[in-house]
Parts: structure tokens; C-alpha cells; sequence
């Protein structure tokens, strides 16, 4: 209810129900114009919501506020006795007050005065489109799915909004709520499981771009460090002995030395690493954020969760803004570098760490668990503004910042390994070269990842 926006687990089948749903009728009407732009943010003007979910089981026989108290804990005792109290919260669609004992069968709703947080105003950009499929270039900061605090605020949604109402983009990739570039939304079925199939047997490639910390080493460098999820309620993961298999190929696209150094003064010193792969190379290769920062090229051979930022880290490179695996005081100061057997930080240590922190230092814990990222960020979301609505007396947040918008990794080329078709999105602005410099702006053709690839033995 207070963190869900799908239905709670259905009854047993003694009762069986029909399917409910979690919008309002006062909702079913929202259009383009419920969006407003301000201060470079798209915002969505509060609306009030209800959350509908089948007693659960464990709920049985007992009181309806003792089952608020133990499992929406966001709000106070006192919050949710006035709106069971004012039928905000009730059972059936009747006001049924605290003690209420709950049973099997019941429906039990709860009716909030939702704020969405802002987006980014940056439109989504349509690369392609014909009769069954729209190639996007996603915004960054802009979640894919409605989830968490995010419901209008969605790809999905924003597009259903400018097509009508009767358009239902269907995401055929995934992106986290952080990155940008190439998604694949399909106005059918078919045209959806056709390309989620071609992706699920990995005859589609697909090449990312990010801004890593420091001076990525120069030709091709492999990686096929196993990573593991070490924290299913965070989404946490990392380079472990023990992981799921997974292969990388990365190839740096250019380097920026910190302001004042040149790079020929940054060549003069430039091991040379182009026959090492990440499995391979022993010594410490942690690069420290006053040695620049480099653009590389990225080919994820497997597709694992996270799979690029954690074998950057991994390689001593992490993605210069992430939130969590750039982040000493998560990883400690070698951010995770060659630590494939948490000598250094136990996966207990990682997990305490980061669920200390606050969104102040932490953009996004890990997207995609809706539930848990909806309870992290109103615990630890952005600043608190220190105003209240009018309306629902609900806290108010200030704005997000940059960091909270942006990760320095871009989704740039998805093609047919057989040649049939392939898409490319521009580089981002952060991954062009920075004023008073020169350097690369447009990349060619994947043809020197993929024989990386081979070289390897990745493919």
C-alpha cells in the first residue's frame, strides 16, 4: 500500500477475487497537461492516489493498525489512526476504523496525496520509428517503468501521455533509472517478443560509453571476473570467486588529464596493459580522481546486473560520478580493486556501510527494486526543504541535484549480429571533450570490440 503501486499477494483460492486496480477514478484522465516544466525539471502536480492489495495471509485475525504499525512504517502511529479514522484507509470501501480485525478476502485500500519527485525536462528523443517498433534515446534520471515514487514521472507513462492514452510502449531492454541512450519501446506483442528473444540469446550487441575515474589503460582490456548479487534487497553487486560468469570488453576512447597537465605529460609514464585482462592482472590498478578522467568503450559479451560499473570498479576504474561503486566510504579506499575474494571488505561490511548512507551522498541506491527504493528514498531522499504540503502535511524534498540525475554511463549502439539492422545514439554531452581540449567526437563501427571479443575468446 504505502510502498507499492501492484496488487499485494492474492487470497487463497477458497475466495478467489477480481482484479483490482490502484488508480482512482479521478485519475484516469490524466494528461500531457498534468506535466508542467520548471526550473529546467519535469514536475508532476501532486494528485491524490489510492493503493488497493488482498489481505494477506499473515494479516488474518488481526487488528488493521497493528498491520499498518509493523508494515508501513513511513508514517507515524498517529497518521494512520486519522485516516483509518476518516476512511482514507479502508476495507471493502468501507470506513471501518483502528481495531478492525482483518480476514481473508478483505481489500484493504489507502488513499494518499502522492508527490512524485522531478525529472529531467530533456525530451525523449526518438531515434527510429516504424509500424511495431520506436527506438528511444532515454533521458537519464528518467525510470523506465512506473516503480516506487515514480508513476507519471516514467518513460512509459510520459509516452503513453504524448501519444494517448490508448498507446502502451512496451520496454524490450532494460535501463537502469540513472542511464541514458538506446531502449527499444515495441507498440505490439509480437514486435515485443521477437526482440526480447533476439536479446535473451544474445544475437544483439549492444556498446555503451562511460567517463571512468583516471587513466584507463590503452588498448583492449578484458574482463571476465564472475559477479555475484550479494544483496538481494539493495540490488547490490560485486566481482566475486563464486559469481555467475560474466565478460566485458572495454577500449578506451580518450583521455582527459586534470586541468594543467598535458597528455603527452600523462603518456610519458602510461604502463602498458593491453595484454592484461581484468582476470589476470594481479598488482593494484586503482586509479586516484586527480589523474583525470578517461572515456571508454564498452562491450557487455554476458548481461549481467550492473555487469560495466561493478568490472570498472573492479578494474580499478569505477564510473567517476556512481554513487555506490565510486564510493570509498562504501568500498573503502581501493573501491573494491582486485578484490575478488572480499579479503578487504566482507559483503557484511559493503551492505552495513551502504545502508547508512544518506541520498545526500547517494543519488539512487541501486535501481530496480521497486519497494526497496521506494522505502530508501523517503528515509534518505533528498534534502529535506523544510516545508510541508498543504494538503497531506507530508514533508517536502528539496530538488534533486545533478548527481541525482546523471550517471556517467550512456547506452550508444544496439545492432543484429547478422547485420539486419542497427541504431546508434549521439554522445552525451559529459563524453565530449571539455573546453580547451581536443578530442574524439563521434565513434566509429564496433568491429574493434567484437575482435577484441574473439581475441579473448568471448565469442
Amino acid at each position: 500500500m504505502a510502498h507499492s503501486d501492484t496488487i499485494g499477494a492474492s487470497p487463497p483460492p477458497l475466495t478467489r477475487q477480481p482484479k483490482i486496480h490502484s488508480l482512482t477514478a479521478t485519475l484516469s484522465d490524466l494528461r500531457l497537461e498534468r506535466y508542467y516544466i520548471e526550473g529546467g525539471l519535469r514536475r508532476v502536480a501532486p494528485y491524490h492516489y489510492t493503493y488497493n492489495t488482498w489481505c494477506k495471509g499473515r494479516w488474518w485475525d488481526r487488528k488493521l493498525i497493528d498491520v499498518f504499525s509493523s508494515e508501513f512504517r513511513d508514517r507515524p502511529l498517529e497518521y494512520y489512526k486519522a485516516c483509518m479514522e476518516s476512511g482514507q484507509v479502508a476495507v471493502n470501501g468501507a470506513t471501518v476504523g483502528p481495531d478492525y480485525i482483518l480476514k481473508n478476502g478483505d481489500l484493504v485500500s489507502h488513499t494518499t496525496h502522492r508527490h512524485e519527485p522531478p525529472i529531467t525536462a530533456e525530451p525523449i528523443g526518438i531515434i527510429h520509428e516504424d509500424e511495431d517498433m520506436i527506438v528511444i534515446n532515454k533521458p537519464p534520471g528518467v525510470p523506465v517503468h512506473p516503480a516506487g515514487r515514480y508513476h507519471f514521472n516514467s518513460v512509459v507513462e510520459i509516452m503513453k501521455a504524448e501519444r494517448g492514452p490508448d498507446f502502451l510502449p512496451r520496454p524490450c531492454n532494460r535501463l537502469d533509472r540513472l542511464t541514458s541512450g538506446i531502449m527499444f519501446m515495441a507498440k505490439n506483442t509480437r514486435a515485443a517478443e521477437r526482440l526480447t528473444l533476439q536479446i535473451s540469446q544474445r544475437s544483439v550487441r549492444k556498446e555503451y560509453v562511460a567517463r571512468v575515474v583516471g587513466k584507463f589503460p590503452d588498448g583492449d582490456i578484458a574482463c571476465d571476473q564472475p559477479i555475484l548479487l550479494i544483496s538481494p534487497k539493495l540490488g547490490l553487486n560485486r566481482v566475486r570467486a563464486d559469481g555467475k560468469p560474466a565478460r566485458t570488453v572495454f577500449k578506451r576512447l580518450a583521455y582527459y588529464p586534470p586541468t594543467g597537465k598535458s597528455v603527452e605529460a600523462q603518456n610519458a609514464d602510461e604502463p602498458d596493459l593491453s595484454e592484461h585482462s581484468g582476470a589476470a592482472t594481479g598488482e593494484k590498478m586503482r586509479a586516484r580522481p586527480d589523474e583525470g578522467y578517461s572515456i571508454v568503450r564498452c562491450l557487455p559479451v554476458t548481461g549481467r546486473t550492473h555487469q560495466l560499473r561493478v568490472h570498472l570498479q573492479f578494474l580499478g576504474h569505477p564510473i567517476q560520478n556512481d554513487p555506490i561503486y565510486a564510493n570509498q566510504r562504501v568500498w573503502g579506499i581501493d573501491l573494491g580493486c582486485n578484490d575478488a575474494d572480499a579479503v578487504e571488505n566482507t559483503d557484511e561490511d559493503i551492505i552495513t556501510r551502504l545502508s547508512r548512507m544518506g541520498k545526500d551522498e547517494v543519488a539512487d541506491a541501486v535501481a530496480y527494486h521497486d519497494e526497496m527504493v521506494d522505502e530508501y528514498n523517503k528515509k534518505k531522499a533528498e534534502r529535506m526543504s523544510g516545508e510541508v504540503c498543504d494538503v497531506c502535511d507530508t514533508p517536502l524534498y528539496t530538488d534533486p541535484g545533478d548527481q541525482e540525475l546523471l550517471l556517467w554511463l550512456h547506452s550508444r549502439r544496439y545492432e543484429d549480429s547478422q547485420g539486419a539492422w542497427s541504431y546508434t545514439s549521439p554522445l552525451p554531452t559529459w563524453a565530449l571533450p571539455p573546453s580547451g581540449m581536443t578530442g574524439p567526437t563521434q565513434v566509429g563501427g564496433m568491429e574493434d570490440l567484437l575482435n577484441a571479443a574473439r581475441n579473448a575468446n568471448y565469442e
